[in-house]
């Protein structure tokens, strides 16, 4: 079993989805003659040709529209957003239409619909293409929202979402892009969160670009780290466990303190699991700046593995 890179896992897993599937395209902005923002659709034109790899005019709402249509007519699209602040472009198709359009109808419809976006910073993209909104989105009742933080995930978590009957958000991290891993074959889900280390001094709660953080601070403090993986609909079993062991927890999020999904998760554990807990539950984010395109400065604005340190050694003081 040989290791592949994150981007290459994103490609094949594009790649088996056309060949096994006539009904799945993918479309968006420079998939096919370019091969991708991020050359994770390189090759894919040439292979099955215009009709199912896409191109689209720069407009997001447009063709996320286009996207539901066809998910509606019975296809299976891929709509590829380039990065998630050029969603904000399509929140009217995603959020007034393909996630409400199963209750609007009574069940007549669904939607099943993939659509993918780069997402997180630490690239030096600057503030406009740095953001990470998946907790936004996992507000939103009527679509599923999954985070790959593996290869593995990264590979085959494409295969569940176009099988899922209901549209499903994708994230991908261009700042793992260059990661590498062995993928199994084995069936990846989209429903449950997974522990990635096991420890016994603190539960780190984590997903997506900061999962490598949180493992590397996990090393120096003992954590037991959970992978959320999937970030609507949250499965907090694995954290209930693992907190009832280590009785503390930090979560870490690369989204904004203030309302972010770290809050919801916080608030999850103090209904569920507060006589559990020996400290109160501690949590490193993003600071509250638009995101630096210096690379000092970008990496202060950022969760770390010695912020995600500090905040465990604050557990015990």
């Amino acid at each position: 079993m040989s290791a592949i890179t994150y981007r290459e896992a994103l490609r094949q897993a594009l790649d088996e989805a056309l060949g096994k599937d006539e009904r799945v395209f993918l479309m968006g902005e420079d998939v096919g003659r370019y091969g991708g923002t991020y050359a994770v659709s390189k090759g894919l034109l040439e292979k099955y040709g215009p009709e199912r790899v896409r191109d689209t005019p720069l407009s997001e709402l447009g063709f996320t529209g286009a996207g539901i249509g066809a998910a509606l007519g019975g296809m299976r699209p891929i709509v590829e957003v380039m990065t998630v602040n050029f969603s904000l472009l399509a929140l009217d198709q995603i959020v007034n239409s393909a996630a409400l359009l199963r209750h609007m109808s009574g069940g007549q419809f669904s939607v099943p619909l993939v659509v993918r976006m780069a997402t997180g910073a630490g690239r030096q993209l600057a503030a406009q293409h740095s953001h990470s909104l998946e907790g936004w989105y996992g507000h939103i009742p009527g679509i599923r929202i999954v985070a790959p933080a593996t290869v593995e995930d990264a590979r085959g978590m494409l295969a569940a979402a176009l099988a899922d009957p209901d549209p499903v958000l994708l994230f991908e991290y261009p700042a793992l892009f260059e990661t590498k891993g062995e993928v199994s074959g084995e069936k990846v889900d989209i429903a449950s969160s997974k522990v990635r280390r096991e420890g016994g001094r603190v539960t780190i709660v984590t997903y997506g670009g900061c999962l490598p953080k949180a493992l590397k601070a996990a090393e120096e403090v003992d954590g037991e780290v959970i992978d959320l993986r999937v970030l609507r609909p949250l499965d907090l079993a694995p954290v209930l466990e693992s907190v009832k062991k280590t009785r503390r927890c930090v979560v870490v999020d690369e989204g904004w303190r203030s309302g972010g999904l770290a809050a919801e998760v916080m608030a999850r554990l103090m209904e569920q699991a507060f006589y559990e807990l020996d400290a109160p539950v501690a949590r490193v984010c993003s600071e509250e700046v638009p995101v630096p395109y210096a690379k000092h400065l970008e990496e202060a604005a950022l969760p770390q593995p010695e912020k995600i340190v500090a905040a465990v050694k604050g557990l015990f003081a």
